[in-house]
């Protein structure tokens, strides 16, 4: 698992997956949440403005990473 080292909470989840460059802009990132191809904690997330937390994992293209606050 991908540890994603964030400075402050709550953060959108499309923001992320566009800032760590888990996908190429931020276009993609909220495509890609919204045809339910990203699980948060488990569960599929289709919110592309998800407020993200420490503690909270995300799946996508079977790579795994958690949130940790700086």
């Amino acid at each position: 698992m991908h540890i994603i080292t964030i400075n402050f909470e709550p953060v959108e989840l499309f923001k992320i997956l566009k800032f760590e460059s888990i996908v190429g802009s931020g276009g993609e990132a909220k495509k890609r949440i919204g045809e339910g191809l990203v699980k948060v904690n488990g569960d599929v997330e289709t919110r592309k403005s998800r407020k993200m937390v420490a503690g909270d994992t995300i799946e996508f293209e079977k790579r795994h990473y958690e949130l940790k606050l700086a």
